[in-house]
């Protein structure tokens, strides 16, 4: 069998990506591993409004969101938001994998399920990858490949093509009977229940996703599960939890820093694959949907004039180098006001996010895809974060 491409993974990312190359005539095949799409769940399931216009899946909303309580170690409480304004969607992910897949069927992709890629070979004309379809062997060629296969892609390590900085572990459960508030989400902190990072509680529509991240090295021997049975049964917090019936749970990891081979000669990797997470929430669909609008042009043009070598294909993917630097900002930010920190050094800061002129700041600044902006605007607008503003950080503010 002979395609133009062959993407690996069906997902919202293989499916985007499909629908942009089947748009412009392309002879497009996804495969996808498992028996259905949108199986197993895995994430949180955020989509924020930019990423969902581009899709218009809104049948698949359960509910939206407008603020955040963000509660400290010792029990501060930050409230940031406005109602009305939304900031992000929590999706049913099987409903919107399944539609972001079923428009790129639409446009005329086409998709096999139950299948693995199991080896492949590179030539300067096609690449040639056999494929476990339900049991038996099949070879694919095709001018390019693509893997859209997640955090623990098959093609980024069948070619070797380079590890995330980061990879954290993210444990998850749907509940119903959580004392939340109605469009807000509950962010916890602290080293007992989410070292260097967080907890959370996300409106789910009639339940709640709760859940906890974190990098290894800081678990100091814990798991996840145990980082989130700390967080439910936690003194201050367990009142809540109290009343909550737990549905379901789900494990996975969330890889952060983009690769150092993201092509090579007719392969090419999108969202998860490439480690496109971001360092500061851990969600990845909204950035595969900006890499793939950002490469695609030139990805069809290369793949109609059969110019897929390895450098002409670093062309295509120069956007993801401003990726890569917004990314390190990022990170260097999360650091600053919380990887890095410990408990006191949380309450600290705390103390001063609850100030009214901080809170206006975030307000009027913080988007979850874009949080270097409100973080460099903090370091120079608030005099207590302006010692923080040393080092790395002065590099950062001036965009090296």
């Amino acid at each position: 069998m002979r395609v133009d491409v062959l993407i690996i993974g069906a997902g919202p990312i293989g499916g985007y990506l499909a629908t942009k190359l089947v748009d412009s005539g392309l002879d497009v095949l996804m495969i996808e591993e498992h028996e259905e799409v949108g199986r197993p769940f895995q994430c949180a399931g955020l989509v924020t409004p930019d990423a969902m216009s581009k899709v218009g899946l809104e049948s698949s909303i359960l509910s939206s969101v407008w603020g955040a309580r963000i509660h400290s170690p010792k029990g501060t409480c930050v409230e940031v938001g406005e109602e009305g304004e939304i900031r992000t969607h929590v999706v049913c992910r099987k409903l919107f994998d399944e539609g972001v897949v079923r428009q790129a069927l639409a446009k005329g992709a086409n998709l096999w399920l139950d299948s693995q890629p199991v080896e492949a070979v590179v030539t300067n004309s096609l690449v040639s990858v056999t494929v476990n379809k339900s049991g038996e062997k099949r070879v694919i060629e095709a001018a390019l490949l693509c893997g859209a296969d997640g955090a623990h892609s098959w093609v980024r390590r069948y070619f070797k093509m380079g590890n995330p900085k980061e990879l954290m572990i993210g444990f998850q459960s749907e509940i119903v009977g959580y004392a939340g508030a109605p469009g807000r989400l509950d962010m916890f902190t602290g080293e007992e229940v989410a070292p260097g990072l967080f907890a959370w509680a996300i409106p789910s529509g009639r339940g709640w996703r709760v859940g906890v991240w974190s990098r290894p090295k800081d678990m100091k021997g814990r798991s996840s599960e145990q980082l989130y049975e700390a967080l439910i049964t936690h003194p201050r917090w367990k009142e809540r939890f109290a009343g909550a019936h737990e549905v379901a749970r789900y494990c996975g990891p969330l890889p952060c820093g983009i690769i150092s081979k993201p092509v090579k000669q007719r392969i090419a990797l999108f969202g998860d694959a490439v480690g496109l997470c971001k360092p500061t929430t851990g969600g990845g669909i909204g950035k595969g949907f900006d890499q793939i609008d950002a490469m695609a042009e030139g990805l069809i043009s290369a793949v109609k004039s059969d110019k897929l070598s390895e450098s002409n294909l670093k062309r295509v993917a120069k956007p993801l180098k401003a990726m890569k630097k917004e990314q390190k900002r990022a990170r260097i930010l999360r650091d600053l006001f919380l990887t890095d920190c410990d408990d006191e050094k949380l309450e600290d800061t705390f103390t001063i996010f609850s100030k009214p002129e901080v809170l206006s700041l975030i307000n009027e600044f913080g988007e979850i895809e874009k949080p270097v902006a409100l973080g460099i605007k903090m370091l120079k607008e608030v005099p207590e974060f302006r010692r923080m503003a040393v080092g790395a950080t002065w590099a950062l503010l001036r965009g090296e």
